[in-house]
């Protein structure tokens, strides 16, 4: 028995899903079946009951699952205990998108006050980033919105320590006459179709706006789910009547001809930035030390 096939077990039990357990373990799902199949062999059980419409754990599924949830709750306490016995000489970072200059700045004050400490930059799900930084893989990590829940304990060895609020901004046609007033209220975007993410990719980021629309006295019109930011922006830059949110950091560094970036009418809308850092770790004070200026650079 190896882990990777408990870790693929237990993505699959949670997921109920091959294909959403291959995207959250970053495999393909042919790769995610087969340490399944390995392991029922091993095991000489069968662990799903598996039709085109459905995939249920079978009732020796739901008996192993506790089993293989310890294991891999084992996994991580020992890959954290292993990271606090390193020598400190690098420092693995978890980051979000949309950070833009602060991110900069933040790096540049570490770097100036650690210079002996190298970093390295770990882009990830918000699933995946506390994942890794609960058995030890990463050091620190950005998160953003509301604090994450976890089924399976690794919440619990996790700390949030609150650094800022990031704002939100809107994007929309340059050519649209909303694109002519320097700052936008939320209510005058009714009728044109919402460009968002899907839920799963961002829910902090998809409640807060869809809940802001309501509380505004509308429901927005859904426009097609957005790949990336580049294709959203792509898409608004056609001119079509359309709109999607982005971190005002962000909006500032970019420089497309065709949208037109513009701050929401106060009271506007942010999510919440903190720094998550395991529990048994000491906290990372020069770090938190270099996001201080950021934390006072408020957005305008």
């Amino acid at each position: 028995m190896e882990l990777r096939q408990l870790h693929c077990f237990v993505a699959v039990a949670e997921e109920l899903h091959f294909g959403r357990a291959a995207e959250r373990l970053m495999l393909g799902q042919p790769a995610v079946s087969q340490q399944i199949r390995r392991l029922e062999r091993e095991l000489k059980v069968e662990l799903f009951d598996r039709s085109p419409r459905h995939v249920r754990l079978t009732p020796a599924g739901q008996r192993f699952l506790p089993a293989a949830r310890d294991v891999l709750a084992a996994e991580r306490a020992a890959h954290a205990t292993a990271a606090t016995l390193r020598t400190p000489d690098r420092l693995r970072l978890g980051t979000v998108t949309g950070l833009g200059e602060r991110l900069e700045r933040i790096l540049d004050t570490y770097q100036r006050d650690a210079p002996g400490i190298h970093v390295e930059l770990h882009a990830h799900p918000v699933a995946e980033r506390l994942a890794r930084l609960a058995d030890g893989r990463i050091d620190a990590a950005f998160v953003r919105g509301a604090i994450p829940t976890d089924d399976d304990g690794s919440a619990a060895q996790i700390r949030y320590l609150p650094l800022w609020q990031d704002e939100l901004a809107v994007a929309l046609p340059a050519r649209h006459p909303l694109a002519a007033q320097p700052d936008i209220d939320l209510a005058d975007l009714a009728g044109l179709p919402l460009r968002l993410t899907e839920r799963r990719n961002h829910p902090s980021l998809v409640d807060l706006v869809l809940g802001a629309c309501r509380a505004a006295g509308f429901e927005p019109v859904p426009g097609p789910a957005s790949s990336t930011l580049q294709d959203t922006l792509a898409a608004i830059g056609t001119g079509t009547p359309m709109w999607t949110v982005l971190y005002a950091a962000n909006a500032r560094m970019m420089q497309v001809r065709r949208v037109a970036f513009r701050p929401l009418r106060a009271p506007g809308l942010a999510l919440p930035v903190a720094l998550a850092v395991r529990r048994s770790a000491p906290l990372p004070r020069l770090l938190l030390s270099a996001c201080r200026p950021a934390c006072d650079d408020q957005d305008p």
